[in-house]
């Protein structure tokens, strides 16, 4: 396990492409990512990428680190239920977080202060322990209700990143697109990235 260490919520909005592309980024970059993915998650992953996730934090672990080629303990996925996980507690949680693509139920559940699963618990730990929590919901369109629930979070200090590509880097396909936003994510959590230029700057090579 490094020294740098990030969770990584997956819940069941349309975009697992962000999410994968934004695991890969950040094992890249070294980091320990604690993994928690929602049930509907596992539903999205198998529609939009044909990829069907093992049941059983292990089996995910296990599928996870060898899809990414992780180091060994450098990835860890956490049940659903799993109270005993570091992200569960102030005293070891990391202190960053992203929900990647965030639904608007797990956005709803975080800004009202729910803790019925681990992703809420995980968030709220974040939260309330002064940590840098990043949503990046994927809805279209927004009704009060949701831009109420982002407001809230915002007030609390959180980061709301709509999935919502530009298009100044002119993009020539769908990973072009993937990467905007994920390279503005990595931004936002001070991880050195080489995926967009930035405005005003030949793009990275």
């Amino acid at each position: 396990m490094t020294g740098k260490r990030i969770t990584l919520a997956i819940t069941g909005a349309s975009g697992a492409p962000y999410a994968l592309r934004l695991l890969a980024q950040l094992l890249a970059a070294d980091y320990t990512v604690f993994v928690l993915m929602s049930s509907a998650a596992r539903v999205v992953f198998a529609t939009e990428e044909n990829l069907k996730i093992p049941a059983g934090a292990d089996n995910a672990t296990t599928w996870f680190s060898d899809h990414f080629k992780a180091k060994p303990g450098q990835l860890i996925v956490c049940g659903k239920d799993d109270w005993f996980s570091p992200v569960a507690s102030g005293s070891s949680a990391p202190q960053q977080m992203i929900i990647c693509p965030c639904s608007t139920g797990t956005l709803s559940a975080v800004a009202r202060g729910a803790c019925d699963n681990l992703i809420e618990r995980a968030a709220d730990v974040v939260i309330k322990e002064k940590g840098q929590l990043i949503v990046v919901p994927r809805e279209m369109p927004l009704s009060t209700i949701h831009l109420e629930n982002m407001l809230a979070l915002s007030r609390l200090g959180c980061t709301i990143m709509p999935a919502a590509p530009g298009f100044y880097h002119q993009p020539e396909s769908i990973s072009d697109l993937i990467d905007f936003v994920v390279a503005r994510i990595l931004d936002h959590l001070s991880i050195p990235q080489t995926l967009v230029g930035r405005w005003g700057y030949a793009p990275s090579v």
